[in-house]
């Protein structure tokens, strides 16, 4: 039996994971956290197999999360998911250590597909992840890339405002105030050596970090 925890911040879909993973057999889901804090509380005392984390969650996000766990039990094996297209998250959530990334769009074959994989000790690499590893090699080799230098909750705002979100919308999805949200956009300027908006969206639409 695979034992696997849910890390996701909406109710629903946490609910549709859970079915997915049960009807699938073989599986069995032992707790589920909506964030960081309720995380550290249910999953004491448990024996975990299989970690499943949301990229973008409030507060603390699921790369921090990964990486935090990670410091602590260096063989967690965890595969993120994410509403974000593979070639945004997913090279910063292998060099955090997850062994897999998932589209949630993808089909619950996939799902189960990656538990399988990621319980044999076997890293779980979509077509599209594939295509952009390779996209990343070429591009690195080609001309630097900037957004490289970010923090993963740099790059997530960076995202967001690419997207056109508002300082303010950033601060509500995130979990964060506007005031740090606002700390950030200055060191992603900084950072990529901007100036405005304008030049951030328009490197983050040339990269296809946003589409």
């Amino acid at each position: 039996m695979i034992r696997v925890f849910i890390v996701d911040d909406h109710a629903m879909l946490r609910r549709g994971i859970r079915e997915i993973l049960m009807d699938g057999g073989g599986i069995e889901v032992v707790g589920e956290a909506a964030d960081y804090n309720e995380l550290r509380t249910r999953m004491r005392g448990l024996q975990i197999d299989i970690m499943l984390i949301d990229v973008n969650l409030p507060g603390k996000n699921g790369i921090d999360i990964l990486k935090t766990l990670r410091e602590e039990n260096p063989r967690l094996k965890a595969l993120m998911l994410s509403m974000y297209p593979e070639d945004q998250y997913a090279l910063r959530a292998f060099k955090a250590g997850a062994y897999g990334y998932l589209n949630k769009a993808s089909a619950p074959e996939r799902l189960l597909d990656a538990v399988t994989q990621i319980m044999a000790g076997r890293k779980f690499i979509t077509p599209e992840i594939a295509q952009a590893l390779a996209e990343n090699l070429a591009t690195d080799n080609n001309e630097d890339q900037s957004h490289n230098k970010l923090s993963d909750r740099e790059f997530q705002t960076l995202c967001l405002m690419a997207s056109g979100k508002r300082l303010a919308d950033i601060a509500v999805a995130l979990s964060l105030s506007p005031k740090t949200v606002s700390v950030y956009r200055a060191r992603i300027l900084e950072k990529m050596g901007m100036t405005n908006n304008a030049e951030l969206t328009h490197y983050a639409l040339k990269h296809k970090l946003v589409e």
